[in-house]
């Protein structure tokens, strides 16, 4: 464990250049650690319970037919997984995820701002530094720059860290770190060293957590070479997300969105580990096909129940891999529906959906009957008021009211 020491300041003295093959593959002033207790209301991962309110079209989602049924089985993998399993909030299966790749290789390692005795900000890693000890999971000082480079160099020298932010926000205070570094050193190194390092946290919009605590940062780091991303969004996919990322020798970014974590569902007791580039068939639909990922999921398919009372079948995606993108079935969607609505909880300018659009126009174009439409969330800091925060995040009514134009 030692090595963990040696890689300090490491992953701070190369210097930068450009990365490999990428196909291959939120601020605030300074805090208290006893800080982002934040307290949530368990929901189901059936989508139809996930509360909203006012929207940017002057609807309520309350006025959304909360009772439809859909015309099409739901095909996720988590709903097709083995009836014999154990009921788990989310933060509980990514901390299953964490210990099971603990116990099955030593040089796991987990290190950030309180994620140990206390468990971290949102209980992830609760309970894991009374059994793997101080050294595996390492509480570090409020210093994202330093000990995410300190995780870097670990990685370099043979472990494989999982970097906690408190919240993805403070990543940015680490920055320099994850783009010259984490992302670029496997380059610039000739390949003599591989990055095994994830970097996670919560981020979102949650609830009145206000502009710097609401930063939704994979537009920020979609442009680094050698980083591959996903975003979890149901219990199942969270744990075989996190385990394949800890597996996988490239520098992997799993964001989790804070409203998410006390949601609950069914995994499977055997071992599972998930692909970390494919996307996930949430809803199979002949009309339209519905690209999403994260918490917009839910919108999505509150919105569904009611498209599908008008008549529609939506094809809905949650896409996961943000980086890169599954063109695979997101191809053969496309090729299916011709029409595309993207939703997501991103800013509008520069933001996964704005690379999406532009990586369906180039590889799909011909299959388009309509022009591809993107829901995000509006380019403004996130406020502070309750109303004012809904307004800014895409809600069902406005999935409903573009569908419906598409598909006329």
């Amino acid at each position: 464990m030692a090595s963990i020491f040696q890689g300090v300041g490491t992953a701070t003295t190369l210097s930068s250049s450009t990365s490999f093959d990428t196909n291959k593959f939120h601020l605030s002033s300074r805090r208290s650690l006893s800080e982002r207790k934040v307290s949530f209301v368990v929901v189901r991962s059936d989508a139809g319970k996930m509360n909203v309110g006012l929207n940017k079209i002057g609807g309520r989602a309350d006025q959304l037919v909360t009772n439809a049924v859909a015309t099409k089985p739901d095909t996720s993998a988590a709903s097709t997984a083995s009836k014999s399993g154990h009921e788990l909030l989310l933060f509980e299966a990514l901390r299953e995820g964490l210990e099971e790749e603990m116990e099955r290789d030593s040089r796991v390692c987990i290190m950030g701002e309180d994620v140990g005795h206390y468990g971290g900000s949102y209980k992830v890693s609760k309970g894991l530094a009374p059994k793997y000890g101080d050294l595996r999971v390492l509480d570090t000082p409020i210093a994202e720059n330093a000990f995410t480079g300190m995780g870097i160099g670990a990685a370099m020298m043979g472990l494989r860290p999982i970097i906690e932010g408190m919240n993805m926000g403070f990543l940015l205070l680490a920055f320099n770190q994850i783009s010259n570094n984490c992302g670029m050193l496997h380059y610039t190194s000739g390949g003599q060293f591989k990055i095994p390092v994830v970097i996670r946290g919560p981020g979102g919009v949650g609830r009145q957590l206000g502009a710097e605590h609401s930063q939704r940062l994979e537009s920020y780091f979609q442009s680094i070479p050698g980083i591959q991303m996903v975003a979890c969004s149901t219990p199942y996919n969270a744990k075989g997300l996190m385990k394949a990322a800890i597996r996988s020798d490239n520098p992997v970014i799993l964001f989790e969105h804070v409203l998410l974590y006390n949601l609950k569902e069914t995994i499977p007791d055997e071992e599972y580990v998930l692909n970390l580039e494919e996307a996930e068939m949430v809803r199979p639909g002949e009309h339209i096909t519905i690209l999403t990922y994260s918490r917009m999921r839910y919108h999505v398919m509150q919105a569904a129940k009611t498209l599908v009372n008008k008549g529609y079948d939506p094809e809905v995606i949650d896409i996961r891999s943000l980086k890169p993108f599954d063109l695979h079935t997101i191809g053969n969607s496309v090729k299916k529906t011709h029409r595309v609505l993207i939703v997501e909880e991103c800013m509008r300018t520069g933001g996964i959906g704005a690379s999406l659009t532009a990586a369906i126009n180039e590889n799909f174009h011909d299959f388009l009957d309509a022009p591809i439409v993107c829901l995000s969330s509006q380019d403004v800091p996130t406020p502070y008021a309750g109303t004012l925060e809904e307004w800014t995040v895409v809600q069902p009514p406005q999935i409903v009211a573009v569908v419906e134009q598409l598909c006329r």
